[in-house]
């Protein structure tokens, strides 16, 4: 190798290889990588190691890796798990710097395994080696011709070389997916399964294809992540190089979750959060292998779209009607064509129907280049960035679609930065005549518009990539307590009105005589609530009484709140009772921190009250955030119209939210080293202004001694 780029180049570009645990039998486990790599031509030196053998499969075999006279860039291991340490320790004196162990037997089969993989990372990082596996697949890289796998999808499939790469935990899911691109001749770059990522993960494989000159579009899936900002980076290192990211996260069920834990060892997170770090990085999450694979063919053949608004060109108006349905739920526009531009289409074709999808009829077939001077005047007379063109059957025939190709395949080439996407059955003969224009089509118009939404996402979260720079040294306006303190409602609220949040006037009171008398200052009616750091949930104790009219009925509130507090088992402290203003109207919402496991403090919004939980109407945002940032939350919850004015309904002071979004963001930040979690609900948003009703911040508990 002439200059190593990046940390991993040499798992994917090794100019040899040594295969540890090598076999003679070209179809066993030890076997397969040698046969792997001779078929498929690679011009490096491989090096088998077995000490039964005088050769393998043809290739001089050595008894050890201090036998090999030559420097080595790359090793192998597929020997058992009991065996793996000494081989890694034979990989560490012969100086080899990338390990793959493609053994199995290690975490993801229980606590033994986990000591045995524990072992193998502490000798790797003692001595600088960088390891992927165990328990992985391996590696495929085309443009070097380097197969350094067991995959059986390559027994029968040969990937043809390309931009795409794949990046995967699980072996058979990667299989599964790439074994699907060579059959659609999607061409393929890179290919690597992490398996039980002790050491390299998908993100570093990520972040490796993000600067992998090979790579043009990245495919990953995972099942786990061990560290959410690394994963972060990768995206936004993609994002920035102009290679779309694709991603599948396996095990968003509750089952699916258990399954992923027991196969990998992998804990999954929180999805909705997932799904909020994916959208902020720039990368789109595709929902099945068909999916990302669509979205991948796409960005092989075609310009990433300008805009989101797209013209539908239709032989059927029942198919436009369904693809004009689907363009509006994967987020894809369809404008009206201009009048001048429909007084042109009608002289062309009189018995056109409707607009934006414009349906030619089966008619068009008597026009002369009807469908593609359609199209043209469609690419031609509107700033749309992509064009589809439902043709039925017409790709199936041999004998009529070849011309119509040819007059599609030159618009392609006079329309670069214009989307064409085909929809119609077609034979694969056509297929590959289509595609060899630079043209992409679908049998199914569902599928792409599905695909079409997804590359239209992409480019538009390029547009607000989110970086966590901006207040990373800022000094924190309160300093966080330590781990394991409790706070009650009182001094969550203090806390949170000194980063800006709205209160109420309140006043913790210790005796029924302190209570009265704050609520004769506050005024009548009044709210009294129990306070204690050991009671989270006052509703369900009966801990909160309303519209309380008079001196005696907050004197009668204290001794019942006392008493029911007495009454709950664990004998939590009591701080006192805390007199509020009895507030009324206005609309419920809720703001919150959750602190993910994989990608730190995440703030939430979305409507309060029975919505949260029947509903589950709540997006998230990584702290910190900014004003547009906060603004985009709000708006991406489906209650924002309740918020902004609905059938009627004055507008409410959605500013305030923003603001209180914000300075929620500044605590999360600030408090990320201890915060387990913020729970303001509700948050109460007014016509003018807004408060804060109920409060609860929770801090991590202190490490065991």
């Amino acid at each position: 190798m002439t200059a190593i780029a990046h940390p991993l180049q040499c798992f994917f570009d090794p100019t040899s290889v040594a295969i540890i645990g090598a076999s003679s039998d070209p179809d066993k486990l030890g076997g397969r990588p040698i046969r792997f790599l001779r078929e498929a031509g690679y011009e490096g030196k491989i090096f088998p190691i077995n000490p039964r053998y005088d050769t393998v499969q043809g290739l001089k075999a050595y008894p050890s890796l201090n036998d090999v006279p030559d420097p080595i860039d790359h090793a192998v291991i597929i020997v058992p798990a009991t065996g793996a340490h000494d081989a890694l320790q034979a990989c560490i004196e012969k100086g080899i710097r990338h390990v793959q162990i493609l053994s199995s037997g290690f975490a993801e089969d229980g606590p033994a395994g986990q000591v045995l993989q524990d072992a193998l990372v502490a000798l790797a990082a003692r001595h600088g080696v960088r390891l992927l596996g165990p328990n992985c697949l391996g590696i495929v890289s085309t443009s070097n011709r380097f197969y350094a796998t067991f995959s059986t999808a390559l027994e029968a499939l040969s990937p043809r070389p390309g931009g795409i790469s794949f990046a995967t935990q699980s072996g058979a899911f990667g299989s599964c997916a790439y074994a699907q691109a060579i059959q659609r001749n999607l061409g393929i770059s890179r290919i690597v399964a992490t398996g039980n990522e002790a050491d390299v993960d998908v993100a570093q494989c990520i972040d490796f294809l993000a600067s992998d000159p090979a790579t043009h579009i990245i495919c990953a899936a995972i099942e786990g992540c061990r560290d959410g900002d690394m994963l972060r980076q990768a995206l936004l290192k993609a994002a920035a190089a102009n290679k779309p990211v694709i991603l599948m996260k396996v095990g968003t069920s509750s089952r699916g979750q258990l399954a992923a834990a027991t196969h990998t060892g992998a804990v999954a997170g929180n999805d909705r959060i997932f799904d909020a770090v994916i959208r902020e990085c720039g990368a789109y999450r595709a929902n099945t292998i068909e999916q990302m694979l669509d979205i991948a063919y796409l960005c092989t053949h075609l310009p990433l779209p300008a805009n989101a608004q797209a013209g539908i060109l239709t032989v059927s108006g029942g198919i436009g009607v369904l693809m004009t349905d689907d363009a509006e739920r994967h987020g894809i526009d369809i404008p009206s064509i201009p009048p001048a531009l429909q007084n042109r289409i009608h002289g062309l074709v009189p018995f056109a129907i409707g607009d934006n999808p414009l349906d030619t009829t089966a008619q068009v077939g008597a026009v002369k280049q009807g469908i593609p001077g359609l199209a043209e005047m469609l690419l031609q007379d509107t700033d749309w960035s992509i064009l589809c063109v439902y043709l039925a059957q017409i790709p199936c025939d041999e004998r009529r679609f070849p011309d119509m190709l040819e007059s599609l395949g030159k618009l392609r080439r006079d329309y670069p930065d214009k989307l064409i996407v085909l929809v119609g059955p077609h034979s694969e003969k056509m297929r590959a005549e289509i595609e060899a224009r630079h043209l992409v089509i679908f049998a199914d118009p569902g599928r792409a518009m599905a695909a079409l939404g997804g590359l239209v996402a992409l480019v538009e979260r390029r547009r607000h990539l989110v970086r966590h720079q901006e207040t990373t040294d800022r000094t924190p306006i309160v300093a966080a307590p330590a781990v394991g303190t409790q706070l009650d409602e009182a001094q969550a609220k203090h806390i949170l009105a000194q980063y800006g949040l709205p209160m109420l006037r309140e006043t913790l009171c210790t005796t029924a005589e302190q209570a009265v008398q704050a609520a004769n200052t506050i005024g009548f009616p009044v709210v009294a609530k129990i306070v204690s750091p050991d009671i989270l949930h006052k509703t369900e104790m009966g801990g909160v009484l309303l519209d309380l009219p008079d001196e005696q009925a907050v004197r009668d509130a204290y001794a019942t709140l006392q008493q029911r507090a007495a009454s709950v088992p664990g004998n939590p402290h009591i701080s006192g009772v805390l007199i509020s203003p009895m507030s009324k109207g206005g609309t419920e919402t809720i703001l919150g921190v959750h602190v993910d496991p994989w990608f730190g403090p995440m703030v939430m919004f979305g409507l309060g009250g029975v919505s949260v939980e029947l509903f589950k109407d709540v997006a998230f945002a990584s702290a910190p955030l900014t004003p547009a940032r906060a603004l985009a939350l709000i708006q991406s919850v489906q209650a924002f119209k309740l918020l902004n004015g609905w059938r009627g309904k004055p507008a409410l002071d959605v500013s305030k939210l923003v603001d209180a979004l914000v300075a929620l963001s500044h605590l999360a930040h600030d408090w990320r080293a201890v915060l387990s979690g913020v729970d303001i609900n509700p948050f109460i948003a007014r016509q003018d202004g807004a408060v804060c009703l109920d409060a609860l911040i929770t801090l991590k508990n202190a490490a065991p001694a």
